[in-house]
Order: structure tokens, then sequence, then C-alpha cells
């Protein structure tokens, strides 16, 4: 007695053109990783990517954040936001310290070493962000933002 199992139907090759030309999560997630090589590639020169000079970036700050208001502020994760500080710790760019006033919360300083980098590499996306810029104006990159803050 031999049991054959069915295999499903295939899904049509017009379902694959569909996503490929409709789906707003590919071509965000596309255009994402086209940016994100378009910056990583214009810091290089600074060893850093377009990840950490955001993470930078967000420190910058009167009073130092906490951990969980810059992942919320990045939309990551605790866990991913912590495993992104290491190596800007370990190049001492920031430091890690437990809040004064709620020993469970950690709060988040950048160092001296830290700002001077993010002082070197803000013209580096002032630059890159206005190519960037550019290359969008025609279609709106003012919408283009506020529809994409009104998805996140």
């Amino acid at each position: 007695m031999s049991t054959r199992r069915e295999t499903p139907e295939a899904l049509p090759f017009s379902a694959t053109h569909q996503v490929r030309d409709a789906c707003l999560c590919l071509h965000v997630q596309r255009a994402a990783r086209a940016l994100a090589r378009r910056f990583d590639e214009a810091l290089r020169p600074l060893d850093l990517t377009h990840g950490q000079f955001s993470l930078l970036v967000s420190l910058n700050r009167p009073e130092p954040p906490t951990l969980g208001s810059v992942a919320t502020l990045l939309a990551m994760d605790r866990t991913t936001l912590t495993a992104n500080l290491k190596p800007l710790e370990r190049r001492r760019l920031l430091k890690v310290a437990v809040d004064k006033q709620d020993k469970r919360s950690r709060r988040l300083t950048i160092t001296p070493a830290g700002r001077a980098l993010l002082n070197k590499a803000f013209p580096v996306w002032q630059q890159t962000h206005a190519e960037v810029d550019r290359l969008v104006a025609g279609s709106g990159s003012d919408k283009l933002r506020n529809t994409l803050r009104a998805l996140a």
C-alpha cells in the first residue's frame, strides 16, 4: 500500500509578477538597501556604517538618552540595539551606564571621540543626503518622507 503525497499546485507565475510590480514592502526594502549601500560607501572612509551614524546621531542630545528611547527612535528591539552598541563602545565612541534614578535602565552617552567622529561624519551625511534628495525631488521627497513616517 503506497501513500502518495499530493504536491500543492504551483502558484501561477503571474503572481510573481504581481508581487514584483505592486508589493510596497518589496519596493521599500529594495530602496532601503540601495540607500544603505550609498550611505555606507560615503561613510566608509570614517569607518562608519549608516546604522552606526544614525545611532551616534541619536545620542546627540542635551541629556544622555535611555537605551529604550534610542531603541524606539531607531525602530529596533533592545537586543538588536545592544548588539549594535558593542562595536561603538569598543571604539570608545559611546558609553553605556546604569541610570542613577532607575537601576534597571541604561543611559547612553556619546564620548568626546564619538562627538569628534560625528562632527566629521555629519558633512558627509549632508552631502550624500542632498544627492539622494535631488534624485527623488521630482517625485516629492517631502511627500515620500511623510508617507514613510506614516507607515512606521
